[in-house]
């Protein structure tokens, strides 16, 4: 999975300390990089970039590393077994960043109003004992793969609205998740559309509401690196930052905004495909990819406000530090911070 390209042309800049600047052509040839990625329609920015040459464009030789879950990854990171990666905030995540060992640099995947996000999923066997809206969530059991995972912060916050409590169980994988509420071991649980939608449309469960009722800005992926490479590694880390836009421009003109025309959607749903259920006929995965479509930032533009309400969540589960600040997390110096 490695290729080589000299970059030929800047992106624009968005101006001030929030740009990704392009003073003139990299100082960048053949730099090696581990990008950690989820097979998700989520991820396919990083995916564009790399099959598009983008990354190459930057100098950069990029191979990626998958994982099932957010914790590992943020692990990964701080280990130096990837280099960059786009996942959710995790507790695990903000713990690594308290110690000095990652960073978010710019934000990815979120709900914006208007365009189908993450879905609220309940099993068979407890929407047909009343589980019909997250409003008859008191008393069930909502999956995640971790504590302090998106799933418990979705989940949390999402019972709180609806004035219940619910019982999260740890169960690693996001494939365990599922296995689970097909079979009816867990009540309920939230993930993103390209695999809600495909769930219930087989049957497998039921959608009983949108993730963005409770949540309308939520930052639900960020970008993040280790912290030597936020402060030391700065043009190889706007490169980085470069590419990855470049691809999510393609991706939400593609299958989000819709502008790029039905050649361009069907492109890009054949390249996410080599990705994402890459183990199923196109003609299967095809919808499924269509459906998981939410925007991922321009310019990996990040929601401050999001990013705040997550870390005061986690404090107030005993999750992280109350020490800790946004300034803990984010290096705000790489991308815009709306």
């Amino acid at each position: 999975m490695k290729t080589d390209f000299t970059r030929r042309a800047a992106l624009g800049l968005m101006g001030g300390a929030a740009a990704l600047p392009m003073l003139g052509r990299p100082a960048l040839a053949n730099t090696k990089l581990t990008v950690g990625a989820l097979r998700f329609t989520s991820h396919a920015a990083s995916f564009v970039a790399y099959e598009r040459g983008y990354f190459a464009d930057e100098g950069l030789d990029v191979e990626f590393k998958f994982f099932q879950a957010a914790q590992p990854m943020a692990v990964a990171i701080a280990s130096g077994d990837a280099d960059y990666a786009v996942t959710a905030i995790s507790g695990g995540l903000v713990s690594l960043a308290e110690k000095g060992a990652a960073k978010v640099i710019g934000g990815a995947l979120r709900e914006e109003k208007g365009i189908d996000g993450q879905k609220i999923l309940a099993s068979n066997a407890a929407h047909a004992a009343g589980l019909t809206s997250p409003a008859a969530l008191g008393g069930r059991t909502y999956g995640m793969t971790q504590a302090g995972s998106s799933f418990h912060y979705m989940g949390s916050k999402i019972a709180a609205a609806e004035g219940v409590e619910v019982t999260f169980k740890p169960l690693q994988k996001v494939g365990a998740i599922i296995g689970a509420l097909k079979s009816g071991q867990i009540d309920a649980w939230s993930i993103v559309p390209h695999i809600a939608k495909a769930l219930a449309g087989a049957g497998a469960v039921k959608i009983i509401g949108n993730v963005a009722d409770y949540l309308p800005d939520y930052q639900v992926t960020t970008v993040f690196t280790s912290a030597s490479n936020a402060a030391n590694e700065r043009a190889q880390t706007q490169a980085f930052l470069r590419a990855f836009s470049r691809g999510a421009d393609d991706f939400n003109a593609a299958l989000v905004d819709k502008t790029a025309g039905e050649d361009a959607a069907e492109e890009m749903v054949k390249l996410i495909h080599k990705y994402v259920y890459a183990d199923k006929p196109y003609e299967k995965a095809a919808k499924s990819i269509r459906n998981g479509a939410m925007r991922i930032s321009k310019n990996a533009a990040l929601n401050t406000a999001s990013v705040k309400d997550q870390l005061n969540w986690f404090k107030s589960e005993g999750l992280i530090k109350d020490s800790i600040t946004f300034d803990t997390l984010v290096d705000p110096s790489y991308a815009e911070m709306i």
